[in-house]
């Protein structure tokens, strides 16, 4: 029952934030087009916009945010190799977990200063301190919402690393604490392939 729980919780949050994150992807040619547009109207028009840096920026805040908890899912974040792949899998594990620690604490606080801002823009009317001057509200309530999805990502990936490091298995893919067997396993089978082989090429000779 409580793994049912668990698995539940981390296969929700695997889809949640892939959900997100490929819809953020969608941004990107937005963003390439306001880029584009406004090399065209300063450059060519020589009629340069007021709000096409405000709106890039912005996708690019979005884009990046909005697809963090992704990357983290994918395991596409920048890692200190040289010594994480050179320890076993339980010492990986926790690594991970303290990486984990780290990164819930600072999401923690990046998400109630976010919360802040976000109030302090409705209150206020905080803009963006250009010629077109957005508003920044809908800014801090992306960012909050990156972080939670970053957070339950983390909680997530937790969940699973806590649960290899006492049972040894993997909570969503049972098979993936087999791939070094199965690898080894095809290497010796490969070699008495080869050692058969080499035995009936010099049968025929």
């Amino acid at each position: 029952m409580f793994k049912t729980l668990i698995k539940g919780y981390c296969l929700s949050t695997n889809k949640l934030v892939y959900g997100v994150g490929y819809l953020a992807s969608f941004l990107m040619p937005l963003l390439a087009a306001s880029v584009v547009f406004e090399v065209f109207s300063r450059y060519v028009l020589n009629s340069p916009t007021i709000w096409a840096y405000d709106v890039s920026l912005f996708l690019f805040g979005y884009i990046a945010a909005l697809g963090g908890a992704l990357a983290q899912q994918k395991r596409s974040h920048i890692n200190v190799d040289v010594f994480y792949l050179s320890v076993s899998a339980r010492m990986k594990t926790l690594f991970n977990l303290i990486s984990y620690s780290l990164s819930l604490f600072f999401l923690c606080v990046v998400t109630m200063m976010a919360f802040g801002k976000f109030e302090e823009a409705l209150e206020f009317g905080y803009r963006r301190q250009s010629e077109w001057a957005p508003s920044m509200a809908h800014f801090w309530l992306m960012i909050m919402v990156a972080s939670t999805l970053f957070i339950l990502q983390y909680i997530s990936d937790a969940v699973q690393d806590i649960y290899f490091l006492f049972t040894e298995t993997s909570l969503l893919d049972p098979f993936k604490q087999d791939i070094d067997d199965d690898d080894n396993a095809t290497s010796d089978q490969s070699e008495s392939d080869d050692s058969v082989c080499t035995g009936k090429s010099v049968e025929s000779l």
